[in-house]
């Protein structure tokens, strides 16, 4: 073992660890509270990103250091087998905050394992397999998931699993079928059903989707479309799963994005935001599909499916999610951070739309906002300007056919790092405009 830690880029990066799809920060990372970062160096990084989109309730919240340790003095991981309390009270918090007819769960550890479960229900309940998401999509990297991750990863690896097909998803600002503008008639998801339909060879299982396609360029579906898409899933005896591993559970303000959407899912996954950065998922279906799926043998066994740890934090998240009204701080900021946008959009040009819920927010960059063709470039400058003035924010290039940021700090968040945020904005774009 190394006597000293050797922090320079080269060493601390690129001699042993994978480059997995993400440009590393220049220097390394020692510490996090709140909505701020810290590096080795004492530069301290404004996350807009809340990590991976994991930390609603700000990193190193003390109601989750206190559940770790808690953990740690009890039990931390168990056969598969063996059932903890933590586990069960996590699940009689979660139940108590879901509608009736979604009320049976199991514990995994990441959103792409949600989903999987998800997919291997909704394949063994209906006896099919065919699968439908919309273009955007990320729903994860395990097979099952990420054969419906539409956003990337499907060039090169392969073929993806048999039945999986796409749909277009429903952005009103880049409408996918050329026919609307800034109004969504839902078109889109007509077509695309009609195309499954033209495709399918008959055994049509599950739709999975977003209620707001994150990684897509935070697309907002128009009222209507998932009470829309959840009639046709049932013309054509398929399931709806819901994956809202960002948007439950404080990040749009609500417990859950189907309460705002008024769609109720036959199964939900959940992840991200359920674990504040420890990794813990979930997949919620009702008492039939549950049984009917123990009955014919439902199998899907994980290393640390219930792990107790896990439980330990995610009840100390409901419990914080409630008791320090998260859900209403993310209202009450993400008005506050969309008002500070939309200024800034009235004084640049270049940012063509601002969208999203809650603390969830889309800016669309721009060349020209009449033919709103994408401005990559400056937003992949401007990103990186904005990461050397001290604030950490994801640019979404969807294959060159977008550049949005996607904007998401934790509802902890205070009016003044919002204010800061915004000011090295400002700043990042009127440098990049006068260097252009």
């Amino acid at each position: 073992m190394p006597d000293a830690l050797d922090t320079s880029t080269e060493n601390a990066f690129d001699r042993h660890l994978v480059h997995y799809g993400f440009e590393f920060y220049s220097a390394l990372i020692e510490s996090a509270e709140g909505a701020v970062v810290r590096d080795v160096d004492g530069n301290e990084i404004l996350d807009f990103t809340s990590g991976q989109m994991c930390a609603t309730l700000g990193h190193n919240h003390p109601a989750v250091v206190a559940a770790v340790e808690r953990a740690c003095r009890s039990v931390l991981h168990l056969y598969s087998g063996m059932v903890s309390v933590p586990v069960v009270r996590l699940a009689e918090a979660l139940a108590d905050i879901l509608p009736p007819s979604l009320q049976r769960m199991m514990f995994l550890s990441t959103g792409g394992e949600a989903n999987e479960a998800a997919l291997r229900m909704a394949k063994l309940h209906t006896g099919r397999f065919e699968v439908v998401a919309l273009t955007g999509s990320w729903h994860g990297m395990t097979a099952g998931a990420a054969s419906s991750t539409y956003a990337a990863g499907h060039k090169g690896y392969g073929p993806v699993l048999p039945g999986t097909m796409a749909i277009p998803a429903p952005n009103c600002y880049r409408c996918p079928v050329r026919h609307c503008r800034d109004t969504c008639d839902m078109a889109c998801l007509d077509i695309g059903f009609s195309l499954f339909d033209a495709q399918s060879t008959g055994a049509p299982a599950a739709v999975l989707a977003e209620p707001v396609l994150s990684v897509a360029g935070v697309v907002v579906p128009p009222p209507g479309y998932f009470k829309r898409l959840k009639e046709m899933c049932r013309d054509r005896g398929m399931l709806l799963i819901l994956d809202e591993a960002q948007t439950a559970l404080g990040r749009l303000g609500a417990n859950f994005a189907f309460e705002l959407i008024g769609t109720e899912p036959d199964i939900l996954s959940l992840s991200k935001t359920l674990g504040c950065g420890l990794p813990l998922a979930a997949t919620v279906t009702s008492d039939a599909i549950e049984a009917d799926c123990a009955a014919k043998g439902f199998l899907h066994v994980t290393s640390h499916v219930s792990d107790p740890l896990a439980a330990e934090v995610g009840l100390a998240v409901l419990e914080t999610l409630a008791a320090e009204r998260i859900n209403e701080r993310a209202v009450e900021m993400g008005a506050y951070l969309r008002a500070g946008l939309e200024e800034l959009q009235s004084r640049h040009e270049a940012i063509g739309d601002v969208r999203g819920v809650g603390l969830l927010l889309g800016v669309d960059l721009v060349k020209d906002r009449e033919t709103r063709e994408p401005h990559v470039e400056m937003g992949l400058a401007v990103t990186r300007r904005c990461m050397e003035l001290g604030l950490s924010m994801n640019i979404i290039a969807v294959g060159g056919l977008a550049a949005v940021w996607r904007i998401a700090p934790p509802p902890v968040i205070t009016h003044a790092q919002i204010d800061s945020a915004l000011a090295i904005i400002d700043q990042a774009l009127g440098e990049y405009k006068l260097s252009a």
